[in-house]
């Protein structure tokens, strides 16, 4: 079946929430990757607190903003899109401002920080993710998720880049870059605001014809989830652990394994997922798992080479575990969105970044327990638990999907149900017609809406 792939970057970037939200999104990942990655050298080496400490107040703010989730996915449901987008930025910039102001030594203000940190980083993939999805919709909306996580990706690079240069001038100087955070984060804050994305819960409901209720409980994807997570601290923290205990290889070859793998998510994300766009969003995320499992088994050979040619064999092998993760990132979101009905897309994106936030907790301790027992016991189990989760994403049966009523035209303000089926001889992403106006959204957007003929339903 036929699909055309071509990419038009001026519907990506309306798709994506238009202009201001694309200089929010690259603004607020700038400063991010300022701090983020120094957060716990900053409370070691800057506030001179311990560093079980800081880990411990660093894993507590991770918590509450798992907690805070549900809230998060409620207040998405209500019809809020960019006010949660902005409040995640403006919870970030309270952080920086209270870690700013913790004297040395001072764990319990560091802590408090770091909640609000926390609770801004697990609330923003939700709160972007519905904004998305209200203003794009089919692969158009895949295509601007996909962008967006390129964006992340490259502004996360570049602040790390530009605060690996400010610690050349001693630790002391990382409060140059904390600053420098918060002004980026209350920036983005505003122009986040300043798009005005708003969704009508009523008019959602009834596009849907369905009543206000539970969101899908699709308890194998969820689970899934929470095993192919651990492909993204492949990178930052396996391979670095292996290369370094195990091959005794130089921290060079981790650093350049890092600097390859956000390289290759910034230039491929986008292009992958338009390619695989051609089948369904099930399919292509039960084949990230497969890839990421071979990966795995990859370098479960690469490091029996031991020193000398395991390093090199590891840094190959870890492009093919990237392509895993690209692929995995660019059809996880897409399926969620595209099985959660609209008035319970909040609801459903908060409990998938659950998992994804869960994963990503348990993962640094799952790996390094993992590693001291032998490349078998972290590669082998790696592998066989993402392929058992491949395996359960490819036979979860989709939720069934009420056939909305015969109307007029959707609102482009409500977050429809996307069909995940292949969209047979049609443009990804390309110009549309002006839709019926509907409540207030993004100034001069014109998004795609309705049904696709051809397609069929999940």
């Amino acid at each position: 079946m036929a699909t055309t792939t071509k990419i038009r970057p001026r519907a990506l970037l309306r798709a994506s929430g238009g202009p201001r939200y694309a200089v929010a999104l690259a603004v607020d990942a700038l400063g991010t990757g300022l701090l983020r990655p120094f957060l716990l050298i900053y409370g070691v080496t800057v506030l001179r607190l311990s560093a079980p400490a800081t880990g411990i107040a660093m894993t507590a703010g991770v918590v509450v903003g798992l907690v805070c989730m549900p809230a998060v996915g409620r207040w998405l449901d209500r019809g809020a899109r960019s006010r949660v987008v902005a409040a995640s930025m403006l919870v970030r910039a309270v952080g920086v401002a209270l870690l700013l102001a913790t004297p040395t030594g001072h764990v319990w203000l560091f802590a408090t920080a770091a909640l609000f940190l926390g609770a801004g980083n697990q609330a923003w993939p939700a709160a972007h993710a519905a904004l998305v999805a209200t203003v794009a919709h089919g692969r158009e909306r895949d295509a601007a998720l996909a962008g967006g996580r390129a964006l992340r990706n490259a502004g996360l690079g570049v602040g790390a880049l530009l605060a690996t240069v400010c610690l050349a001038g001693g630790t002391s100087a990382l409060q140059a870059p904390a600053a420098v955070t918060g002004l980026a984060y209350l920036t983005a804050a505003a122009l986040a605001w300043s798009v005005h994305v708003r969704a009508d819960p009523a008019a959602a409901t009834a596009a849907d014809g369905t009543d206000a209720g539970p969101a899908p409980r699709t308890r194998a994807l969820l689970g899934a989830n929470v095993i192919y997570v651990f492909c993204l601290n492949v990178p930052e923290i396996a391979l670095p652990l292996v290369l370094l205990t195990q091959l005794d290889a130089s921290p060079v070859w981790a650093a350049a394994i890092f600097v390859a793998n956000t390289v290759l998510v910034v230039t491929l994300q986008v292009p992958v997922t338009v390619l695989l766009s051609r089948f369904s969003r099930r399919t292509v995320l039960a084949f990230a798992g497969v890839v990421l499992a071979v990966s795995y088994l990859g370098f479960l050979a690469a490091t029996s080479l031991g020193p000398g040619w395991g390093a090199p064999a590891v840094a190959a092998v870890a492009v093919v575990c990237t392509l895993g993760e690209i692929v995995y990132a660019g059809s996880a979101t897409a399926l969620v969105t595209a099985l959660a009905p609209a008035h319970a897309l909040g609801r459903t994106l908060a409990r998938f970044e659950l998992s994804s936030g869960f994963g990503l907790a348990v993962s640094p301790a799952a790996i390094t327990a993992l590693a001291p027992h032998g490349p078998a016991a972290l590669w082998g189990s790696l592998a066989a638990a993402t392929l058992l989760s491949a395996g359960a994403v490819a036979t979860e049966k989709d939720p069934e999907q009420p056939v909305p009523p015969p109307a007029g035209p959707r609102s482009p303000t409500t977050a429809g149900t996307p069909l995940d089926q292949p969209e047979a001889n049609k443009p990804l992403l390309r110009p549309v017609p002006r839709v019926a106006t509907g409540a207030a959204v993004y100034p001069g957007l014109r998004c795609h809406t309705g049904r696709i003929p051809g397609q069929k339903r999940i």
